[in-house]
Parts: C-alpha cells; structure tokens; sequence
C-alpha cells in the first residue's frame, strides 16, 4: 500500500483531475492519434506551431491517473515552448523512466512526480504517451514542410 500512496501522490491525483486544454482545435495544422496497447491509454492531439514554436494545443485523453497527470503537465506547458524543447523533454522523460536519469527540470519539473512510477513497466507507456503523440505531430509537421 505504500508504494501505490507513493506513486499516486497528492500532486499526481491534482494534476489528474484538472487537465487544461481538454478541447480540440478548429484548425489544427496536425492531428495524431496515439495509443498505449499494453494500457490501453490513448491520446488525440491536436497541433498549430509557428516559428519553431507551439502556437496552438488542444487533446483529448483516456488514460489511467498517470497518464491523465503526465497529460495534464503537458497541456500547461506547451504552449510557447520550442519544438527542440518538447524533443528534448520527451527524451528526458523516457531516460527518467527507462534509465533512471534524473527527472526534467524548469518548466517540466512537475515531471518528477511520475518518478515513482518507473518501477512500474506497465505504466511507462500511459505516461509517456502525451509525449509521443507531440513528437509524433511534429515529425508529420516537419515531413509536410519537406513535402511543400
């Protein structure tokens, strides 16, 4: 029982239950679709940026408290941030989880409170997932430009 009030702290289950930006955009420049078959968890993102900056956020998710938290620190904090910030970020996450390197700091610094859960594999891909879905987006943005 300890280690379960370890992981699904105080600030976990705040930032689970107030997730900001849970609407899709009129006019997004990208939609992606991710899920997490081990969970179950998915995501729909939707993605404006402009000059190498997010301009524009908006998703919807299912996803356990985990994934719900990992989305909801995503959603405050996208907004204005670079593109090789959220790469470098999403990179940090993983190596947190998959490595056992520190936990990303300034603005991400909320990230810390998935900490715990890098015991739990099963996990890794829920939170993870709000991540991935904006590199995904990104990627596809950075594809299309080279397309134009």
């Amino acid at each position: 029982m300890t280690d379960l009030k370890h992981l699904y702290s105080k600030r976990v289950m705040e930032l689970a239950s107030e997730i900001p930006r849970q609407e899709r955009l009129a006019a997004p420049q990208v939609t992606v679709f991710h899920d997490s078959p081990i969970c179950g968890s998915r995501i729909n993102v939707d993605l404006v940026v402009a000059e190498g900056r997010i301009a524009e956020y908006g998703h919807t998710v299912r996803a356990c408290t985990l994934g719900q938290a990992s989305s909801s620190i995503m959603a405050r904090h996208v907004v204005g941030r670079s593109t090789e910030e959220l790469r470098a970020t999403a990179k940090a996450l993983r190596a947190m989880l998959k490595e056992g390197a520190p936990p990303p700091s300034g603005e991400w610094d909320d990230l810390k409170v998935l900490e715990p859960a890098r015991d739990y594999k099963a996990r890794h891909g829920s939170i993870l997932l709000p991540f991935e879905a904006v590199v995904m987006a990104l990627d596809e943005i950075e594809t299309n430009k080279g397309a134009a």
